[in-house]
């Protein structure tokens, strides 16, 4: 080879050299800025990010708040109801005990102008009662304990049914 060639030959490395080197110059330069764009990016996903988090958790304690509010009112429910229920059966109780003591009677008021009833009973009181009005008729003990019996789950039903209501009005509200 002359040397017109390999000056040829060593022109052609230098621009191949030179732009390699300006290539990868560039590359660097775009490494930096598209690196610059990308942090910043990252911060900015990362700022929406905590916002959506923090919305997120105040949200959800707003949510647990509600829920143990609820909670808290239909614990208090629970418990007038408990204790109306409690009540209601302390009163049953005790009007059984009576009429098993003979401490109480029941009697029902007689319809005296009835008759197909084939009741002679008259409407005075007579002189040993202390019953005003119409005539009554005094219902055997084992009676009256079925009859409070059927008023006693009567009661409990009509308390359940408003325990019932009360907790589908807080669960609405």
């Amino acid at each position: 080879m002359n040397p017109a060639t390999w000056r040829l030959a060593g022109w052609a490395a230098l621009i191949l050299l030179l732009m390699a080197g300006s290539g990868a110059g560039v590359w660097q330069v775009q490494d930096w800025r598209y690196g610059k764009r990308l942090s910043d990016q990252a911060l900015a996903h990362e700022s929406i990010l905590g916002t959506l988090s923090n919305a997120a958790a105040t949200q959800a304690r707003a949510e647990q708040d509600k829920r143990l509010a609820l909670e808290q009112r239909l614990a208090d429910s629970d418990q007038l109801h408990y204790r109306e229920l409690s009540d209601a059966q302390k009163n049953q109780t005790r009007l059984r005990d009576r009429l098993a003591t003979a401490d109480l009677r029941l009697s029902v008021l007689l319809d005296t102008a009835d008759s197909a009833s084939g009741c002679a009973v008259s409407a005075d009181p007579g002189a040993g009662g202390v019953v005003h009005g119409g005539a009554r008729a005094r219902l055997d003990p084992a009676h009256a304990q079925r009859i409070i019996s059927i008023t006693d789950a009567g009661d409990q039903g009509l308390i359940a049914l408003r325990a019932c209501q009360a907790y589908v009005r807080e669960l609405r509200w």
